[in-house]
């Protein structure tokens, strides 16, 4: 009887456990075929994008998404987008949606103060403070050129101080069979410096330090040679290191508060007294 039992309970273990695996079958099957039909192209960023970017054709792709999880705002056609311009910036494979793209002239034109100019540099990895200058930071640039002079010494000199980044991204070039990384950064400048560095940029390797976001003082530095760093030689003509504060912001003076009217009163009867404090009325005056 024992064996039996345990025969019967094996086989119609094995009957249940195919009855499963078949009902499991079925529903993997099946479920691919749903997920399919739910689903609809979408344009993503093939790459990080920065605001103010022109979107072209090798900008953007299509991938499937789940038409349940749809972004508000999305296109399925690259063509609709070209020409248009990002006011956000977009990460690889995030969905390009309409509220991202800007209808007035680019994202980065409506950052840019009156009197005030948009200028871009690159710079490589390292020059860039290795990656971590970002939008709201503030950086002075330094313009490096190997021959200088009538002695062709190398020169390094501060082209602009305390100026502030608008926008910055990594882009990969390949020279002579080298992958280079590089930074391009952009700045807001006035006239003046916008010239400034359309000329250094052409002239010079270009490099960015990072400043303290309070620290607003500049300096009148000379530029330093080569010559000065290695042989210890100082120009005669090199003037001195001469810091400008920022001026302070005048601090607004704060009003006294009112102090409050003493307007209790004693009211003696009866040999007793009572202090009572009744209410002011506007068109009372105060008396002694």
């Amino acid at each position: 009887m024992k064996k039996s039992t345990l025969f019967l309970t094996a086989g119609l273990a094995l009957v249940f456990a195919g009855i499963a695996s078949l009902m499991i079958f079925t529903y993997l099957k099946s479920r691919p075929m749903q997920a399919t039909d739910e689903m609809t192209p979408v344009v993503v960023a093939v790459q990080d994008l920065t605001f103010g970017t022109e979107l072209r054709p090798e900008q953007m792709r299509v991938v499937n998404y789940p038409t349940a999880s749809l972004p508000k705002g999305f296109y399925s056609e690259p063509d609709s987008l070209l020409g248009q311009v990002t006011k956000v910036f977009l990460m690889e494979n995030e969905p390009i949606i309409a509220s991202k793209l800007s209808s007035a002239g680019g994202g980065l034109s409506l950052r840019i103060a009156d009197n005030m100019r948009a200028a871009s540099i690159q710079v490589d990895k390292v020059s860039g403070v290795s990656g971590f200058v970002l939008p709201g930071d503030r950086v002075d640039v330094i313009a490096s050129i190997d021959r200088y002079g009538k002695n062709n010494d190398a020169i390094a000199t501060t082209v602009l101080q305390n100026v502030e980044v608008l926008a910055a991204g990594e882009k990969t070039e390949q020279q002579n069979d080298k992958i280079i990384q590089s930074q391009a950064v952009t700045l807001l400048v006035d006239a003046a410096g916008a010239q400034a560095l359309a000329l250094s940029s052409r002239q010079a390797r270009m490099s960015l330090a990072l400043r303290n976001p309070n620290d607003n003082d500049t300096m009148t530095i000379a530029g330093i040679t080569r010559t000065e760093i290695i042989e210890g030689k100082k120009r005669k003509d090199a003037p001195r290191v001469v810091y400008v504060k920022a001026p302070d912001k005048k601090a607004v003076p704060v009003k006294e508060a009112p102090k409050p009217v003493d307007n209790t009163v004693t009211v003696f009867k009866g040999g007793e007294s009572k202090t009572q404090t009744p209410p002011i009325s506007n068109d009372q005056g105060s008396h002694e």
